[in-house]
């Protein structure tokens, strides 16, 4: 009898630059309550966006080798899945699902809305356009964005730290303007074709869950357990970046690297296996965490 696969968590870092001691942090957290549920741990680069760099994705993967982070495949390049994003966006666009906008971030700003649309949505411009009214837009050379035609303006998700979360579902972009797949559809089908059903990632990104749960749903998949975790901050406030000092492991090194992020928990530890005796996703820090340079 074949045991059926178990789930999988995943770290799925964007290769713009350096990981950071924050960034490393979340990786640690990742790996940790997929590790402690049994389940498979994932890589994911992230590098559809032009930004993305090959020889930075290959730094990330060797620093969190280096602080002792494993993972069960190969990891996956998001740049060689273009055909089973375009796939997706087919099968919705057969489904009377999506539309085309030809949009600019300043028409989208200047727009008039409803006096209850929620901070922050799509207001629609695009959606009822004519027939000769695409046809007039084209006209201009001005590549559309293709955007979901949503039924829902607000979905629930349930969090393992946040508890019950309900946020804004809009009309949102599945291809841009370039024609690279938007980051809220590419996450959400390689998630579903890598088997995650962990999703554990900086509490930034709590806000595009329910966009990404609502069309997890309308695909038909299982929706993910997410756990979104406290971000790292500088001394004044203010998410960490390279500016704030020794922030990544090349400057900290791996050993010291280790021993602030699992103090930072509560739990300071040696290596990840002796971490992972001591972790308790009921006894993560709820606060986000101030980093000091050393």
């Amino acid at each position: 009898m074949t045991r059926p696969t178990p789930g999988a968590g995943r770290f799925a870092p964007s290769p713009s630059a350096d990981l950071h001691i924050g960034n490393l942090r979340t990786a640690v957290l990742a790996w940790l309550f997929a590790r402690s549920t049994g389940r498979r741990f994932l890589m994911r680069i992230e590098d559809l966006d032009d930004r993305t760099h090959a020889d930075v994705a290959h730094r990330q993967l060797a620093d969190l080798a280096a602080l002792g982070i494993t993972w069960d495949e190969l990891p996956q390049w998001q740049s060689r899945q273009r055909e089973h994003y375009v796939t997706v966006i087919d099968e919705l666009a057969a489904r009377g699902l999506t539309y085309e906008c030809y949009c600019s971030r300043k028409d989208i700003l200047s727009a008039p809305r409803a006096p209850h649309a929620p901070e922050g949505a799509y207001p629609g411009t695009c959606r009822e356009l004519t027939e000769a009214e695409r046809v007039a837009k084209r006209a201009t050379g001005r590549p559309p964005a293709l955007r979901l035609l949503a039924d829902a303006t607000q979905y629930t998700v349930t969090d393992l730290l946040h508890g019950s979360y309900t946020g804004v579902v809009d009309d949102f972009v599945l291809r841009r303007g370039d024609g690279v797949p938007a980051y809220n559809l590419a996450v959400v089908v390689d998630d579903a074709r890598s088997g995650v059903d962990q999703v554990v990632r900086g509490d930034d990104l709590l806000s595009s869950s329910p966009r990404q749960a609502y069309l997890t749903d309308l695909l038909g998949h299982r929706l993910p357990v997410y756990a979104h975790v406290p971000l790292a901050l500088n001394a004044d406030g203010k998410r960490l970046a390279k500016r704030d000092g020794a922030v990544t492991l090349a400057e900290l090194g791996a050993q010291r690297a280790f021993a602030l992020i699992t103090e930072s928990l509560g739990w300071p530890s040696a290596d990840p296996n002796e971490l992972l005796t001591h972790f308790d996703p009921a006894g993560i820090p709820r606060e986000p965490w101030v980093y000091q340079p050393v």
